[in-house]
């Protein structure tokens, strides 16, 4: 009986609290930090390129690429207090996916023809040595039947034995 009534009273308490926090914040003297509406500025393509509103975009560089001892603010994403964040920092942060530059594209398109080049050469090479099956299987007399038991030999258990 209690278990039933337990989540009504909680539910019922947590409502009352949602109502009462505005007139709360009336009642003590809070005024809204904000305006009901914000103006967005109003920018010409000329002076507003990124058509961003404004917002100052730093150069596209991911932070893998910046100097790891460097003394930055932010050691992990290698950046420091109050600098303009990119817009596509999801892209550009530390916790993006790495950007491989050990190998550039003409080697690594050369190494994988050479992984293809190998592996039909050893296909090939496997194809000639490699026994075929004969074409007609080898028949035996009787069936092999003699080798299998002969008619005297114990059966094994056929559909319908019980």
């Amino acid at each position: 009986m209690l278990q039933s009534r337990l989540p009504r009273i909680a539910a019922r308490a947590m409502r009352s609290s949602i109502r009462t926090a505005p007139g709360q914040l009336r009642r003590a003297g809070h005024v809204a930090a904000e305006p009901a509406e914000y103006e967005y500025p109003k920018l010409t393509e000329a002076e507003d390129p990124g058509m961003n509103g404004g917002y100052i975009n730093p150069p596209r560089i991911k932070r893998q690429f910046r100097d790891p001892y460097a003394n930055w603010w932010d050691k992990q994403e290698r950046r420091n207090f109050g600098e303009p964040v990119h817009e596509d920092n999801d892209i550009l942060g530390m916790f993006s996916p790495y950007e491989y530059t050990h190998v550039k594209p003409k080697t690594a398109f050369l190494q994988i023809g050479y992984f293809f080049a190998a592996v039909f050469a050893t296909m090939g090479v496997v194809s000639i040595y490699y026994p075929d099956k004969p074409s007609v299987p080898r028949v035996f007399e009787d069936g092999l039947e003699r080798e299998l038991g002969g008619p005297g030999a114990m059966r094994a258990r056929a559909q319908g034995d019980e």
